[in-house]
């Protein structure tokens, strides 16, 4: 099995190509096809199984596809900073490969600079649930029209304590979206 045998967008899949990632792992092989549906998904793989590939290729194909201007149609939900940087790390590449833009919101940074980035607009966010929070309180955040919420690490998220943090986040987001959990 190829990459070139889902429906990805192919600017996505060019710069797969040019990193040399051709061959879906298994957990990317089971999800990016029912994400692409745009089905909820609940997946469990190891660490390094691919699994941030396995929702970003998915939910940017989709975004890409709807064609306009986005802002704030993905959010990312990660329980470190360094988590945080690491995903972002994979999607900002591929996000401007199809037109979308993207931030990493985290504790232990600017807020000035986060708060720039927020108000000028951005397709995804990526980010812990405590600074989001803090952005959110100020009031210059919305999701009104969020496409995609993405828990990645979501088991983790919990042990963590995170979970009436990640509550009140999703209480602000429209219930009509797709939700993908990765543990």
């Amino acid at each position: 099995m190829s990459f070139h045998d889902f429906s990805i967008d192919p600017r996505c899949l060019r710069l797969l190509d040019a990193q040399r990632i051709t061959t879906p792992t298994p957990v990317q092989e089971q999800a990016i096809p029912v994400a692409l549906d745009g089905s909820d998904i609940l997946a469990v793989a190891q660490t390094g199984t691919g699994k941030t590939l396995a929702f970003v290729v998915p939910a940017l194909t989709r975004l890409a596809a709807i064609g306009k201007r986005l802002r704030n149609a993905m959010l990312v939900l990660t329980p470190t900073r360094e988590l945080a940087v690491q995903v972002h790390a994979v999607i900002e590449p591929l996000a401007k490969a199809v037109g979308l833009t993207s931030v990493s919101i985290y504790g232990g940074a600017g807020m000035a600079r986060q708060e720039e980035a927020l108000r000028r607009g951005r397709s995804i966010i990526v980010a812990t649930p405590g600074r989001l929070l803090d952005h959110l309180s100020r009031g210059y955040l919305r999701f009104d029209r969020l496409h995609v919420l993405v828990l990645d690490e979501a088991d983790r998220m919990l042990d963590m304590g995170f979970l009436p943090d990640v509550r009140r986040i999703i209480d602000t987001l429209p219930k009509e979206r797709q939700t993908l959990l990765f543990s």
